[in-house]
């Protein structure tokens, strides 16, 4: 059976090393999904899981994303993750918490800065509470 190796890397850690039979994550244009032998391919990707399908057991391993860059080669994926943290790290209530607080900071924006950095991390709080009921209906 072919498989491909996967790194996801944060500025702080390793956060998955191993071979994959499958890997899924939210592409720039949307969703890719990522087989061995894979055409080379480097694009940015936005908050979001990242799915792997592990080739030793079989099991899905769920890594949130707050963005990055992927890098695919035939045998090898890479993913350069702005913020990574393992699907079972995942902590729903200071996620919803962290999501109040920006559409908070939103309404109170005093510059177009402001509101810019409040929007983002919005939306990386919504897609990360959007990557923990994926992975609580497994």
């Amino acid at each position: 059976m072919a498989t491909i190796h996967v790194d996801v890397v944060s500025a702080e850690e390793s956060i998955f090393t191993g071979e994959a039979k499958f890997v899924a994550l939210p592409g720039e244009a949307g969703e890719l999904g990522i087989l061995p032998k894979h055409t080379p391919l480097i694009t940015r990707i936005k908050p979001g899981a990242v799915r792997i399908e592990r080739a030793d057991n079989g099991e899905e391993e769920f890594v949130f994303v707050a963005g990055g860059i992927l890098e695919v080669q035939p045998d090898c994926v890479t993913v350069l993750a702005d913020t990574a943290i393992r699907g079972h790290d995942l902590d729903e209530a200071k996620a919803v918490e962290a999501k109040r607080l920006a559409e908070e900071a939103m309404k109170n924006a005093k510059s177009d800065i402001d509101f810019a950095r409040a929007q983002s991390e919005f939306a990386v709080m919504a897609a990360q509470i959007a990557a923990i009921s994926k992975l609580r209906k497994k």
